[in-house]
């Protein structure tokens, strides 16, 4: 394992396009890679999430996202692939996957089952440690809404934040006390490692907080203005930091009316990707059911709206 390096900056998740018949466009994918990459303030690139769509994915599929945005970036900036699995064991053979695939780093989701069940106290920290064991390649934590049972407790984190292989925590409490108080409490005691932001819906309030950057679904959709904002966030620029804030606003909203994220928000997106050209489809895999006819010319007059298309 590498010295642990802070990471800082913006790291979009990115969407996945498919065939017609669902298959993963490769040609497609690689272009929408490349092109994310290109903007200056994308430090990382995130494969798997919830954004790309990793639920419906195989296994052998997941590694193969990441082999193919692995070869198209040729080490530029890093891949990071989202791991996620009901037990340690296969847990740990997805994150071997990415390893192998050339992914340099893993953003390790809690167990599913935790959502339904919660967890016993010391598995989260010891599931995070096994696998960590496991690979040579970084870790970013996946912290989960608040109201959720698989979320992290200020404790937990703090002991997470010791495992080498840790290099950030994507934080996602969508609770902002509770965010504040994790945040503080680890830019005090695990300062070396990155804190990412994951809150689409709430941007700049949580940067504000003097965290290290973004890791957001948005940011495959609009990387200059996430990157932008960021970067006036971190120079305290607060006039230009909320100009350029309320054309993210005015574009989530027109867009795919952002809320929290959620299968129809990544779905709108991806449409609206689609529809300014910049993904080969806007297909998803069941059961994610298609957008109407009325979402979708929705989506395309917001897009004319805030003149990302034309007629």
């Amino acid at each position: 394992m590498k010295n642990k390096v802070k990471w800082s900056g913006v790291f979009p998740a990115v969407l996945i396009p498919f065939n017609d018949d669902y298959s993963i466009d490769e040609e497609g994918f690689r272009a929408l890679v490349r092109w994310v990459a290109s903007h200056e303030g994308v430090n990382g690139i995130v494969v798997n999430g919830h954004t790309g769509e990793i639920m419906t994915l195989l296994p052998e599929e997941r590694a193969e996202a990441v082999r193919i945005a692995a070869d198209e970036l040729k080490g530029r900036i890093p891949v990071i692939s989202g791991v996620s699995a009901e037990g340690t064991i296969e847990a740990i053979q997805h994150a071997q996957a990415v390893e192998k695939a050339g992914g340099e780093g893993i953003l390790l989701m809690p167990p599913h089952s935790w959502l339904r069940f919660g967890m016993q106290p010391d598995s989260t920290v010891e599931f995070f440690k096994d696998v960590a064991e496991a690979i040579n390649i970084s870790i970013v934590v996946h912290q989960y809404p608040t109201w959720t049972k698989a979320s992290y407790t200020t404790s937990q984190l703090l002991r997470m934040a010791e495992i080498p292989n840790v290099v950030a925590i994507k934080v996602g409490q969508r609770d902002m006390a509770q965010y504040e108080v994790d945040v503080r409490a680890l830019k005090k005691n695990a300062p070396d490692v990155a804190l990412l932001t994951c809150h689409d819906e709430y941007l700049l309030p949580t940067l504000i907080q003097g965290i290290d950057g973004a890791l957001v679904g948005f940011g495959c959709f609009v990387p200059d203005l996430i990157a932008e904002l960021v970067k006036t966030v971190k120079n305290q620029d607060l006039v230009a930091a909320n100009a350029v804030y309320d054309r993210i606003f005015e574009l989530k909203h027109a867009i795919y009316k952002m809320d929290e994220p959620s299968s129809t928000s990544h779905l709108r997106m991806k449409e609206a990707m689609y529809q300014r050209g910049l993904i080969s489809s806007s297909h998803a895999r069941r059961p994610v059911l298609p957008l109407t006819e009325q979402e979708k010319e929705e989506i395309r007059q917001g897009l004319l709206k805030v003149g990302l298309i034309k007629e």
